[in-house]
C-alpha cells in the first residue's frame, strides 16, 4: 500500500475520481448517498443480520443536574484554589518554586484544576493493585486514604474473589491453569524472558516468525507482523503508511493511539462524525473535488481510520457502508480490531467475518493480543506487499525490542484453539459464549431501565451515570459488593457523559452475572440511575443524513 507504485497509483486514482465526479455531475447537493441507493446499494442490501445499536438521550433534568453538578464542583474549585494561594489550605500537589516563576510553567494551573479539584476526590476508584491473575474473579489490595487520597496505605488486608468486570479477558485466556500454561512455561525455559534487540537485528526468532504465519492463516490474509506492544502497533506505523500531501480521515471516537499516529504522521487529518457514512462521505467527497488546500492538487492518498468496537461506547464500526464509500472513491481503509478480535464473529474473527466480509476489503488490518488473546502485543495484517513495506520502513520494527517469546508462545496457544487446531472446540465454545453472556447482560441492563450504549454485540458494556458525583459512589458501593468495575468521566468522555465500563467475558458464569445485574438492580434504585424511558433511540441526528449542501 504505502509503496512508490500505490502512493502514484492513489494520486492518480484521485484525479481520475474528480473529474469523472464533475463531469458527471453526480457531486451536487444530494451527494453519493442517494446515488447509491438509487443502484441499490442501501442498507438493507450491505447488511446481511441485524444491526442494532443503542444511544437513547437522557431526560433532560438528567443534563440540568450534571452540568450543575461540575458547575458547583467548579466554584468550589475556586474556592480552594484561593485558599491555597493565601496559605489557608495546604497544597499537595506539585508546583513551581519561587525562583523559577520567570520561567516557562511546567504545571499549568488551569490544566491541572480538574486534577486538584475533582480527581483528586474520587481517585480511589483508579488504580486499585490487584494481587492475582484478572480473570472472572480477582484478589484485591485493600488500601486506605488518611489525606483525602493525597496518599494511601496499605492495611495488609486482601480482598478475596471479587468479580472482575473491568478487564477485557474477552475469551478468558487470562488464567493461570497448569495444564493450560504448560506449553508457555516450556518456552520460558528454553527461550528465557526477553530478547534484547529488535527484529532486524538479532531479535528475530522461530516463534514470531510460526505466529506471523499463524495470525495471516486466522484472519485469512496473505501476510502478518506482530509487535511488542498494541499501543505502538498504531502510532508508529501509520507514520509509515502516510506522509505530507495524504489526507487521513478519522473517526471522532477514535483510540489515542490513531490519533497519535494520525498527528505524527504529517499527513492532514479531518474528523467526521462518530460511526457516521454520511459524515464520512461528505468529507470523500470534499476531499476529491477540492483536493489540496491552496494549490489544489489531488490528495496522494486518502486513509479512513476506524475502530471495530469502540471501547468508551460499545459501538460497533458500520464496516459494509465504509467498505463501500472506500471502494467508490478509491480510499484506504485502516481498521483497528484491537477489542473485536476475538470477540465478535460466529469464529471470533473479528468484525469483517461479524459481517461477513472479505478481508480484502480491508486495506490494513490491525489488532492486538491483549484482550482476547490474554497477552500483550499487536500485529499489522494485509496484502504481502504492505507487509514487507512495513518490516523495513515501520519506526516499531526497526527500534523496538522483539515480542518476548513467552508471550509470543501464550498468543500461538490461545489463537489454535480459538481456531481449533489444538484438536479440540473448547475455543469455539468461549466465542459462543461470550456471545451468549453479552446479550442477557445486555438485555437484563435494559429490563433493569439503565441507559446502556453501544452494540447489542458488543462485550463492551457502557452504564451511563452522567453526573460527577455519581462516579465516586458508583465504584465505591459496587466494591463493598465484591464487584470490581471501571468508571470513566471527563476528559474520557464528554463531559456530560460519565459512565461505567463493563466488559463481558466467556470465563463470567451466569452465577456471577446474575450477582452484579442483581447489585446493580440494587445501587440503581439507590443512586437513582434508572434514566432510561425505553425509547430506544439510535441517534437519528447521526444515522438518518442523507443530504449535504455545499458551499459555492
Amino acid at each position: 500500500m504505502a509503496n512508490p507504485s500505490a502512493v502514484s497509483n492513489g494520486h492518480l486514482h484521485c484525479h481520475q475520481k474528480r473529474n469523472n465526479l464533475l463531469k458527471s455531475g453526480i457531486y451536487k447537493k444530494n451527494g453519493i448517498a442517494k446515488e447509491i441507493q438509487k443502484n441499490g446499494i442501501s442498507n438493507g442490501g450491505l447488511y446481511k443480520r441485524p444491526f442494532n445499536e443503542h444511544f437513547e438521550q437522557a431526560p433532560i433534568y438528567v443534563a440540568v443536574f450534571t452540568y450543575l453538578g461540575f458547575g458547583i464542583g467548579t466554584i468550589f474549585g475556586y474556592l480552594r484554589d484561593f485558599m491555597r494561594a493565601c496559605g489557608l489550605e495546604r497544597c499537595n500537589l506539585a508546583a513551581e518554586r519561587e525562583e523559577q516563576k520567570d520561567f516557562v510553567p511546567l504545571y499549568q494551573d488551569f490544566e491541572n484544576f480538574y486534577t486538584r479539584n475533582l480527581y483528586m476526590r474520587i481517585r480511589d476508584n483508579w488504580n486499585r493493585p490487584i494481587c492475582s491473575v484478572p480473570g472472572p474473579q480477582f484478589d484485591l489490595m485493600e488500601r486506605v486514604t488518611d489525606d483525602f487520597n493525597q496518599t494511601f496505605r496499605f492495611t495488609g488486608r486482601t480482598i478475596k474473589d471479587v468479580i472482575n468486570m473491568g478487564s477485557y479477558n474477552y475469551l478468558g485466556f487470562a488464567e493461570t491453569d497448569a495444564n493450560a500454561l504448560k506449553i508457555v512455561a516450556d518456552v520460558l525455559q528454553n527461550y528465557g524472558t526477553g530478547v534484547c534487540s529488535t527484529r532486524q537485528e538479532m531479535g528475530n526468532l522461530d516463534k514470531h516468525i510460526e505466529l506471523e504465519n499463524l495470525v495471516a492463516r486466522f484472519l485469512d490474509v496473505e501476510a502478518a507482523m506482530v509487535f511488542g506492544m498494541g499501543f505502538a502497533t498504531n502510532s508508529m506505523n501509520i507514520p509509515s503508511l502516510v506522509g505530507k500531501g495524504c489526507l487521513i480521515l478519522s473517526d471522532e471516537l477514535n483510540h489515542t493511539s490513531l490519533v497519535l499516529g494520525a498527528r505524527l504522521s504529517g499527513a492532514t487529518i479531518r474528523i467526521f462524525k462518530h460511526n457516521n457514512v454520511q459524515s464520512l462521505e461528505k468529507l470523500l467527497r470534499d476531499a476529491i473535488a477540492y483536493g489540496q488546500p491552496r494549490s489544489r492538487r489531488a490528495w496522494k492518498k486518502i486513509l479512513i481510520l476506524v475502530e471495530g468496537i469502540y471501547s468508551m461506547e460499545g459501538s460497533i464500526v458500520r464496516l459494509p457502508e465504509i467498505v463501500a464509500l472506500k471502494k467508490r472513491y478509491k480510499a484506504y481503509l485502516y481498521l483497528d480490531e484491537a477489542h473485536s478480535i476475538g470477540a465478535v464473529g460466529p469464529t471470533g474473527r473479528g468484525v469483517v467475518e461479524y459481517f461477513g466480509m472479505n478481508p480484502e476489503d480491508v486495506d490494513v488490518l490491525m489488532g492486538t493480543f491483549t484482550k482476547s488473546f490474554g497477552a500483550a502485543g499487536g500485529y499489522i495484517a494485509g496484502k504481502k506487499e504492505l507487509v514487507d513495506f512495513l518490516r523495513t520502513h515501520s519506526h516499531s520494527a526497526i527500534y523496538a525490542t522483539s515480542m518476548c517469546p513467552p508471550v509470543a508462545e501464550q498468543i500461538i496457544r490461545s489463537m489454535k484453539c480459538v481456531m481449533g487446531l489444538d484438536g479440540t472446540t473448547q475455543g469455539l465454545q468461549r466465542v459462543h459464549q461470550l456471545g451468549e453472556n453479552t446479550r442477557y447482560f445486555r438485555r437484563r441492563l435494559h429490563e433493569m431501565g439503565f441507559i446502556v450504549y453501544g452494540n447489542d454485540d458488543s462485550p463492551v458494556v457502557p452504564l451511563l451515570l452522567y453526573m460527577p458525583g455519581k462516579i465516586g459512589a458508583f465504584a465505591r458501593r459496587m466494591l463493598d459488593k465484591n464487584i470490581g468495575v471501571v468508571v470513566v468521566g471527563f476528559p474520557a468522555t464528554p463531559i456530560a457523559e460519565s459512565r461505567a465500563r463493563f466488559c463481558v467475558s466467556a470465563a463470567h458464569t451466569r452465577e456471577m452475572l446474575d450477582t452484579v445485574l442483581n447489585a446493580l438492580d440494587e445501587l440503581g434504585d439507590f443512586l437513582q440511575l434508572k434514566y432510561s424511558r425505553h425509547s430506544r433511540s439510535s441517534r437519528p441526528e447521526l444515522y438518518e443524513e442523507t443530504s449535504f449542501e455545499l458551499e459555492d
